[in-house]
């Protein structure tokens, strides 16, 4: 909450994760080239070529990759948001992390489903 740096970070994470969506909908949508997209992540990031192609060529094997994760993370926000609602004081964060990753990678309707157990199991 009160740490600039760190905020600084996250939003730092957040740019570099929106320009991740514009390279995956340029290369796959748009028809960029490789190079297209490469400069496109230098310009956005300020990162150098080296540290970008790889994030490229990665978006280039994945289709839709960050598309998938943004919408994976907007859904985790709102479970969380959704279950710090309905529990109140009796809210954890490390036991919604718990429950969000200890059946490892499921479909967010299964996570949904999840979550909603462990609220209704939770409640006051």
């Amino acid at each position: 909450k009160d740490d600039p740096l760190g905020y600084l970070g996250r939003l730092e994470a957040e740019m570099f994760r929106a320009t991740l969506l514009v390279v995956d909908t340029g290369l796959h949508a748009d028809g960029w080239t490789r190079e297209q997209a490469i400069a496109y992540m230098v310009d956005a990031t300020g990162m150098n070529e080296s540290e970008v192609v790889s994030e490229v060529e990665r978006y280039m094997g994945q289709p839709g990759q960050a598309c998938a994760y943004k919408v994976g993370q907007l859904k985790i926000l709102e479970l969380r948001e959704r279950a710090r609602a309905a529990l109140g004081s009796r809210f954890n964060l490390r036991d919604f992390h718990a429950v969000v990753l200890e059946n490892g990678g499921v479909p967010l309707t299964t996570l949904e489903l999840l979550v909603n157990d462990w609220i209704s199991k939770n409640r006051p």
